[in-house]
């Protein structure tokens, strides 16, 4: 899961990030088992598809937009459409508007033990054959083996969690998220965060450090696989098959040597908890206080990770009220 979290996190208009990968989908060529796995999860998974929905509860109008993080140009409409939502809206709620992104890396700065380990480096903790692999694996996107060594295995999860073929221009952060971000700043409508700043990082770094390394090593094990992974997960969003994009990686992700498919499984259990349940929960009042305080429709733009399931927002928000209605994407 932790390797998701970049991919979960996107989406350009202007300069086509994905342009340089050439994965291909890989629900196309699933074991049977793992089709009915995938299907298993899917099933009675409430509010699937569909990423953009309005909400709507006592004349207030929520507009919810479920974006990945990452650009493909087959989204080009999307954005296109939904910017008049935004640039109409009295209010723009998301992850980590542009101010957050600011305190973020200061926090890196001020905190570096967030992203840096004191004591053992990554040599020390690993055997020596998967130190090498992962040496290699962090060359190959612009990090060398000293510095790799240094840095918490969380972070390098992330980091490993895409190919190559995006580490040249992923600093870019022209994804979905920051169009629409763009979007609201030419209009002046006001951008609100979810949540605090450092929500997710901390989910991360508080991860336990054996857990931390089980998905350091999941990331590398597969390393032929990490452009299919990406198209995988892009193709389903971009089919508006928001769950399947979430759930079909975890899927086709073999267990670790010597970790049983249920241990897996509790594994990605736990940390969807962590990553997706826990913050949806609370992001639930931050939302509900947004309506309250504006006179006009919000819009809501988070990972599409977190639209569906008993937790999801979308059904959150349906049993405390709300009227939901799919709209074009």
């Amino acid at each position: 899961m932790l390797r998701l979290f970049p991919a979960l996190i996107a989406l350009a208009l202007a300069t086509p990030l994905h342009a340089a990968c050439e994965g291909q989908d890989l629900r196309a060529t699933m074991t049977a088992e793992q089709s009915d796995r995938l299907a298993a999860r899917l099933d009675g998974r409430p509010y699937p598809v569909g990423n953009h929905w309005l909400a709507e509860k006592a004349g207030e109008r929520l507009h919810l937009i479920g974006t990945v993080h990452i650009n493909d140009p087959r989204l080009s409409g999307p954005v296109a459409r939904l910017r008049p939502l935004v640039e109409e809206a009295a209010l723009l709620l998301l992850e980590l508007p542009e101010r957050d992104r600011a305190k973020m890396q200061n926090l890196l700065v001020t905190e570096p033990g967030l992203m840096l380990l004191e004591g053992a480096t990554l040599p020390e903790l690993l055997p020596e054959d998967d130190w090498q692999r992962l040496a290699e694996a962090t060359s190959a996107r612009g990090i060398p083996g000293f510095m790799a060594a240094k840095f918490e295995p969380w972070y390098l999860s992330t980091i490993l969690g895409l190919p190559p073929c995006l580490m040249v221009d992923i600093q870019e952060q022209n994804g979905l998220d920051y169009q629409l971000e763009d979007a609201a700043q030419a209009a002046g409508t006001p951008t609100a965060a979810l949540e605090p700043f450092d929500s997710a990082i901390r989910i991360f770094a508080d991860t336990p450090r054996e857990e931390q390394l089980h998905w350091l090593l999941a990331s590398i094990n597969q390393p032929d696989q990490g452009e299919d992974m990406l198209e995988t997960l892009l193709t389903a969003y971009a089919e508006e098959q928001h769950a399947a994009s979430w759930l079909a990686p975890m899927v086709l992700m073999p267990p670790l040597d010597g970790m049983t498919q249920a241990a897996m499984d509790a594994e990605q259990a736990d940390i969807e908890q962590s990553l997706l349940k826990n913050r949806n929960t609370a992001w639930i009042p931050v939302i509900e206080q947004a309506l309250a305080d504006t006179d006009g429709p919000v819009v809501a733009a988070f990972g599409a990770g977190h639209l569906s399931g008993e937790f999801g927002v979308l059904n959150l928000l349906a049993e405390r009220g709300f009227t939901l209605t799919r709209q074009p994407f």
